[in-house]
């Protein structure tokens, strides 16, 4: 095997255009789009990737739950794929780089091993996963995890997920032909934004990621006695609204106060009967943490809870939790594999940080089956899930040029 593939190098401008061009579907007069799932600026979307895989010459096709996979013929077609991709949905009114370059990066890889007519030793996929921001939906059915139940549930599109996926050119009805046999994959890389503001304002090029946070989220209700605003003295009162804003205060203090980088939020909060001249009875709010262990989340949430008995004992109130069945284990990245992409980035001169993604992707049920990695580059101001989330033309092609090096790295060494 010829040393030569230590030069290949990412295109910024190809890569810069392709954004630009798939920015076109869906797009909004923010300057981003609103590409959700299975509408149809989706389906143009995937219309224009297929058309990108086609012309690199990837053997193409849809599996069951929707997802785009581009196949690349190896030199030994006995070896399993090495696997890389991300995916082009949207949130409402989101950006032009969330999911988009870690799709864009993988066929930039392809497209570089193209002009050198370099084949590799493994066979290569492309994958486009469905639906990644409404729940995962592609990557569930991947590891063979997406339930019938799953289906019912009404996407942003306005369609079922079942719908959606039929919609799209998937099969409902014969999910299981979408599960992958982890024999036939030796890993799983994906390039994708940091979505947050560390990489840029350490002037870092390169995250190489330890591991993708576990989320729990519960409901949080609140009971107090609604009253007149004007006739009960402050004395008398079981205000939840107070003490729901305790509630939240004490979240925020208890996340900031035990060291490490959990977070916890209080998202949503609705007080009833939501009436000026009413004292609110009822509070239903959301309670999310996240961290790479969950042992950590444990601890964060009995802090929380212990807090909570505190402050309706305070307050004459009764703070009760429901936990939501959202939860997402941690994810840590295989070692190998971030081995493999810190050396392919101080190859190219790159700086890198070891560093945790505080959001979901794909990746994280891919780590059911496989070993995975995946490649963090900067995000402007640490925008995301934003028109206005920006990554440079000359970071894209960082990315993907670790990628690619990250790729051949693995095929040439394995795990």
């Amino acid at each position: 095997m010829s040393a030569d593939w230590k030069n290949f190098r990412a295109d910024p401008r190809r890569i810069e255009q392709r954004i630009k061009e798939l920015s076109q579907f869906g797009a909004n007069r923010e300057g981003g789009v609103s590409r959700v799932a299975f509408s149809d600026a989706d389906v143009e979307g995937r219309k224009y990737i297929r058309s990108l895989m086609e012309k690199a010459g990837l053997k193409v096709r849809v599996d069951a739950a929707g997802n785009i996979i581009g196949h690349r013929e190896g030199r030994n077609p006995t070896l399993p794929v090495i696997l890389f991709g991300s995916h082009i949905d949207s949130v409402p009114h989101g950006g032009n780089y969330d999911g988009d370059l870690g799709v864009l990066g993988a066929l930039e890889c392809i497209e570089l091993l193209n002009q050198q007519n370099f084949v590799t030793a493994h066979p290569l996929e492309v994958i486009v996963f469905s639906d990644e921001e409404g729940g995962l939906t592609g990557s569930h059915a991947a590891v063979g995890e997406l339930s019938q139940e799953a289906l019912q549930i009404k996407s942003h599109s306005g369609k079922t997920i079942g719908e959606g996926i039929r919609f799209i050119g998937g099969d409902p009805d014969n999910l299981q032909s979408a599960k992958r046999n982890p024999s036939e994959i030796l890993a799983y890389l994906e390039l994708h934004i940091e979505q947050g503001g560390i990489l840029e304002a350490e002037k870092i090029n390169i995250g190489v990621v330890e591991g993708i946070v576990g989320i729990n989220v519960w409901n949080v209700t609140v009971v107090g006695f609604a009253n007149h605003a004007g006739t009960t003295p402050m004395n008398q009162r079981k205000d939840a609204l107070l003490a729901a804003a305790r509630f939240v205060d004490s979240v925020n203090y208890i996340a900031r106060s035990i060291r490490g980088r959990q977070v916890a939020t209080v998202g949503t909060i609705e007080a009833q009967p939501g009436a000026p001249n009413v004292i609110p009875g009822k509070v239903v709010m959301s309670l999310e943490i996240r961290d790479l262990e969950k042992s950590k989340i444990d601890l964060v949430f009995e802090k929380v809870k212990e807090s909570s008995e505190k402050i309706a004992a305070d307050t004459g109130t009764t703070i009760s939790f429901a936990a939501l069945d959202v939860t997402a284990v941690p994810a840590p990245t295989d070692q190998r594999l971030r081995k493999i992409i810190q050396e392919a980035a101080t190859d190219l001169g790159l700086t890198t940080k070891l560093m945790p993604s505080g959001a979901g992707h794909d990746a994280q049920n891919l780590a059911r089956i496989v070993p995975i990695g995946m490649i963090f580059v900067p995000s402007v101001g640490g925008i995301s899930h934003s028109p206005r989330e920006f990554t440079t033309a000359s970071d894209m092609a960082n990315g993907a040029s670790v990628l690619m090096q990250a790729i051949l790295k693995l095929d040439e060494n394995g795990l």
